[in-house]
């Protein structure tokens, strides 16, 4: 039986596949640890991990213990269903967190949509009918569902998806007047990233997040942290509001908590996600058993002694090195970000750069128009942390 080659794959991944994204030139066939490998048998330093999705790595196993055990007991339910599974994962994710109450989801976009929802119902029944407008941040990005899309400000630059939800407006980041000239007695939630991720892995002021706090408490509003990109480790912290010691009223999570598998939730105060009651949200896949069991592996294994102290330790090893280029270089212009999800601004045209990287072995994405984004497995040793540092300094070398 002959397969076809990676030519032929692409070609006819582009006949039959809505085109969403640029194909890349290779085909990916499997992964192991930090390193992927392309149907020729080419192996690659995995910087993208999904986009911080493979917090675990690939095949780990782990998670591939928790999917033949639990697949051959009970995949899906109806989610009015109690299962041990769904109880574990909620249970540990309230344990470990600010949180009360926990809605399972299926991805970033869906976690978001649901805390969108609930500050809105909150904020209905509180304050009234009138109370349903939302701020959100220039340079964001919440997902592509219409209410994430609609809190992410590229529907500036995409009005053939209109007409939008209303309502929303958009602040400066990391800038809290900008913030208070647009609250009103028509504020009902105000939503952030942490760390802005296609904003060019822009953090956070600590500063401008405890002000969001202290102004939403002030005036009764709702602070969500969209932490899809940031949660479970990535900043080097268990949950990304605790590197800026700032609680959230609700956290959108998704990415890294699954480690591979579509797993997704929203996390909410108390006050908060008691206002979505029966009839007024639902999901079909959200909380599944399957889904549940790999969260609360994921989860087990970040919580285990040393996890995120080597995330912490081996992001002072890239921050150090990606400096030490700069210095050799002056290709890198900025460096920016925390714990493992890094923005690299350069003098060299991103895309090119990128396929540069890959022909030399590292794989990694792009974050907004420039920015070269390393967001590597959180289980990366200090040699790949190495390895990795080399194949960019090269690269860099050979654009000259």
């Amino acid at each position: 039986m002959t397969h076809p080659n990676a030519q032929e794959i692409i070609e006819k991944a582009k006949d039959v596949l809505v085109r969403t994204y640029e194909p890349q030139p290779v085909v990916l066939d499997h992964g192991e640890g930090c390193y992927a490998y392309d149907t020729d048998g080419k192996k690659y330093l995995d910087f993208a991990a999904g986009i911080a999705v493979a917090s675990l790595g690939h095949a780990n196993p782990a998670i591939l213990r928790t999917l033949k055990k639990q697949a051959a007991r009970l995949m899906a339910c109806q989610a009015s269903y109690a299962t041990q599974e769904k109880l574990e994962a909620a249970q540990l994710l309230v344990d470990n967190t600010c949180f009360d109450m926990i809605y399972f989801s299926n991805s970033g976009t869906e976690s978001v949509e649901a805390t969108l929802k609930c500050a809105r119902k909150w904020a209905y029944d509180t304050k009234g009918p009138h109370c349903n407008e939302i701020i959100a941040f220039r340079n964001s990005f919440h997902g592509r569902t219409y209410g994430s899309a609609s809190v992410t400000e590229k529907r500036m630059s995409q009005p053939f998806f209109g007409p939008y939800i209303e309502g929303v407006h958009f602040a400066t980041f990391n800038d809290l007047s900008s913030v208070k000239a647009l609250v009103s007695d028509k504020t009902a939630a105000i939503i952030v990233e942490p760390v802005q991720g296609e904003g060019g892995l822009t953090p956070a002021d600590p500063a401008f997040l405890k002000g969001l706090r202290k102004l939403c408490d002030e005036k009764n509003i709702c602070l969500i942290f969209d932490e899809v990109q940031t949660g479970f480790g990535r900043l080097g912290t268990f949950n990304s509001y605790e590197a800026f010691k700032v609680e959230p009223d609700l956290a959108a999570w998704a990415k890294g908590m699954g480690g591979g598998f579509p797993v997704g939730a929203m996390a909410a105060k108390r006050k908060f996600g008691s206002a979505i009651v029966v009839g007024t949200h639902g999901t079909t896949y959200g909380g599944n058993p399957l889904a549940c069991a790999v969260a609360a592996t994921v989860v087990k294994q970040i919580l285990k002694r040393g996890f995120l102290s080597n995330v912490r330790k081996v992001s002072g090893v890239l921050f150090d090195g990606l400096k030490q280029i700069q210095r050799e270089s002056n290709k890198i212009t900025e460096i920016r970000g925390m714990g493992l999800m890094i923005g690299v601004d350069t003098n060299t045209n991103c895309g090119d750069l990128l396929k540069a990287l890959q022909k030399n072995g590292l794989m990694a994405t792009k974050a907004g128009q420039n920015t070269l984004r390393l967001t590597p497995p959180l289980i990366l040793k200090e040699e790949q942390a190495h390895e990795a540092l080399g194949i960019i300094g090269k690269t860099l070398k050979e654009m000259d």
